[in-house]
């Protein structure tokens, strides 16, 4: 089992593709000890694609394994914001120099 593994995502998080989803970050996760997510191509996200890397996060620590996210696009970095969870998800939100001015 490979010790880590980065998963890009490029589609919404929405309720839309949240079974798929769901199934696609489990699978990830189930082949690996450590996944890294990559959502800096993510345009939207809405609560059913937070509560998908909510269930990520527990499910990673459930089985003793690390789910992280490494990269935040403007909309997650946003809603994780709004429902004040950068705590609970524990991973650092880095914000791009060109955003920032």
């Amino acid at each position: 089992m490979p010790a880590s593994k980065t998963l890009p995502l490029a589609e919404d998080l929405t309720i839309y593709h949240a079974l798929e989803l769901k199934q696609t970050l489990l699978a990830a996760l189930a082949a690996s000890d450590e996944l890294e997510l990559d959502l800096s191509q993510v345009n939207e996200i809405d609560t059913a694609g937070l509560q998908l890397l909510l269930l990520l996060k527990k499910e990673a620590q459930r089985a003793g394994k690390r789910a992280v996210i490494v990269a935040h696009s403007q909309a997650v970095r946003s809603l994780i914001d709004f429902c004040n969870l950068a705590g609970e998800l524990g991973d650092p939100l880095v914000i791009p120099a060109a955003e920032a001015c």
